[in-house]
């Protein structure tokens, strides 16, 4: 099966959708086992659970996010090495990142298990809500050795254009995860721990599957266990990379921890309809994170190979196809809304905070590609912190800022949604700028 992509020449839009669209079917699939975990442990009548769920979702995404930025580090270097014929700096690259990826869930085990209680307790999650939040966490996070290396994995395998083999790794794992769901938390009545074991497990599948598929690779991304080993400066070029979309995505998740921890204070209702709300939002936020690895690995071949102006191309479709996209996808949720907040639950106090945050948030979502894509761009060009400090200003600190003046004088969780669109607005006019003025130097 030919699984490689020449990236270097021939039509654009063509080769970005064959290429974004298994990475956006496979993040869904991740999300769809959260999805599935809320939907079981809701079947089971058991609200609070949900709001356990929901309860830990920025937390998750806290310690996940910073290494699936991290992962950025591998598609620019590896596309670069590929654009500028380096081969023979590929393998040590793989085998850095893999190992690398291993010993950092290993970490975070241990971490989670220190910080689980202390730090959901510091968000205000509610004492009836408490222990299963903290269980919850504890469990998933022993799969986490197992979802950094599937997303290293699949990052490496991504650089030469196969998207379609970490799809279906997901596919199969995702199977297992609904299946395994069913069994533990309804026939067994293990409710919030029964989900957690079975995503923890549906994760093992998943990174086996990858690895597997590394194994049996010819050429250069060929993983070979008698090779596992870091290599100081393949990880420096990693990190120098990858650290500044790390630490963005990290400060990001705690700018959403200190919004979760304002709408926890509103009540177990809030937090589960803000939890289904989030499923969809994160439903469409991955088709912009599929465009965005394609942007960021077909500029660093082009820009490895000195084709400035194909990065430009680049660019512009990535823009309009993740634009055209998000918005076909957010608008079919908010004309379903009944239906699809349905599938999650029969509360109409749930259900109400649902809508509101579908209307103000979801309506408005398209606005992410303008920092998304530009930011991937930039990176795929070499420049990783600039993105990276614009976006921590304008949709971090600029977060928090509002949680601790607006939403402290106004009892209203509108207010506390209306501060996505407003951090949007400002990021992406900010990081569209810094892209037209470093690609007018290089040009």
């Amino acid at each position: 099966m030919d699984t490689k992509m020449d990236m270097l020449h021939g039509p654009l839009l063509k080769k970005i959708l064959i290429f974004a669209f298994p990475i956006i079917m496979g993040s869904i699939l991740q999300q769809l086992f959260s999805a599935v975990d809320i939907a079981v442990v809701g079947l089971a009548g058991d609200s609070n659970g949900q709001a356990a769920i929901g309860a830990n979702t920025s937390v998750i995404a806290l310690f996940v996010n910073f290494f699936v930025g991290l992962a950025v580090g591998i598609n620019v270097v590896i596309g670069n090495y590929i654009g500028s014929n380096h081969k023979e700096r590929i393998r040590s690259t793989v085998h850095t990142a893999i190992i690398f990826a291993a010993l950092s869930g290993i970490f975070l085990i241990l971490l989670v298990e220190l910080v689980a209680r202390p730090m959901l307790k510091l968000m205000s999650t509610p004492d009836s809500v408490l222990d299963a939040a903290v269980t919850y966490l504890r469990i998933y996070t022993l799969g986490m050795p197992f979802i950094l290396i599937y997303n290293f994995g699949a990052a490496v395998l991504r650089t030469v254009g196969d998207t379609k083999r970490p799809l279906y790794a997901l596919i199969a794992a995702g199977a297992i995860n609904v299946v395994l769901d069913i069994i533990l938390a309804i026939g067994l009545s293990m409710g919030v721990s029964g989900v957690a074991l079975a995503t923890a497990f549906s994760n093992v599948i998943s990174s086996l599957l990858v690895i597997i598929f590394l194994t049996k690779e010819e050429g250069h991304i060929k993983l070979l266990f008698s090779e596992l080993k870091i290599n100081a400066d393949d990880l420096v070029k990693l990190l120098k990379i990858g650290l500044p979309s790390g630490l963005q995505t990290m400060v990001f998740s705690i700018a959403n921890i200190c919004i979760q921890a304002t709408i926890n204070s509103y009540g177990s209702s809030a937090m589960a309809g803000n939890a289904i709300a989030l499923i969809f939002e994160v439903l469409a936020y991955y088709v912009v994170t599929g465009i965005n690895q394609a942007a960021v690995t077909f500029t660093s071949q082009n820009y490895g190979a000195g084709n400035i102006k194909r990065c430009l191309k680049v660019f512009l479709i990535s823009m309009a196809v993740a634009v055209a996209l998000t918005n076909i996808v957010n608008l079919s949720f908010i004309a379903g809304e009944r239906f699809f907040v349905g599938l999650f639950t029969t509360d109409t106090e749930v259900a109400g905070y649902a809508y509101l945050r579908f209307k103000v948030v979801l309506a408005v979502q398209f606005l992410i590609c303008s920092y998304e894509i530009s930011g991937s761009v930039l990176r795929g060009l070499g420049h990783s912190l600039l993105p990276a400090v614009i976006t921590i200003f304008g949709t971090c600190v600029l977060r928090i800022i509002w949680v601790n003046t607006v939403c402290a004088h106004v009892h209203d969780i509108a207010y506390v949604f209306v501060v996505y669109p407003v951090s949007w607005i400002v990021t992406g006019s900010l990081v569209v700028a810094a892209f037209v003025k470093v690609y007018r130097t290089i040009n």
